[in-house]
């Protein structure tokens, strides 16, 4: 891949999570990884710094729109040809991001959306909790009627997006 690569995480409290989600990033692939810790509680900071991610703290719990525009705005400034988020939570195959960096690269797609619903049972397996699965349902039927579309899910965690 000749694109400038960067992973953002948005991250709080995921210490249970993160080294495995990390692990299945395809080796080489990225050219950096930023986690923003939304001040969290756990040991994701200790974490993520002895993986060798660039790690930004909150001194305070921002909430999760500000966590993402600290790393958006942090990806453009370190010219990302191509910004991949992924939540570290486990919830979506990180694997799956260099397959998706190609689709913009190769000019197939702008963006590329992952979706944790593709059946409520495997969703629900995958460690998505009942209410953020209905409330997720929900909203995602509210947003495609309002915007005359039909995503599995609007909320994903998994994105990529060329610049």
């Amino acid at each position: 891949m000749s694109s400038k690569v960067i992973i953002v995480m948005p991250a709080y409290n995921a210490a249970t999570t993160l080294e495995k989600t990390v692990k299945d990033i395809p080796r080489g692939f990225a050219d950096e990884i930023i986690l923003v810790d939304d001040s969290s509680e756990d040991e994701t900071v200790n974490i993520a710094k002895r993986l060798g991610l660039t790690v930004i703290v909150h001194d305070r719990n921002r909430g999760y729109g500000a966590n993402q525009k600290i790393l958006y705005d942090e990806a453009l400034k370190r010219g990302a040809d191509i910004v991949i988020t992924i939540h570290p939570d486990y919830q979506y195959d990180s694997f799956l991001a260099s397959l998706f960096a190609q689709l913009i690269e190769r000019g197939i797609c702008d963006i590329v959306l992952g979706s944790r619903v593709r059946t409520r049972r495997e969703c629900l397996d995958s460690g998505m909790p009942l209410y953020k699965y209905l409330s997720n349902r929900f909203l995602t039927l509210l947003e495609n009627s309002v915007a005359a579309q039909n995503l599995s899910e609007w909320h994903t965690g998994l994105s990529e997006k060329g610049t």
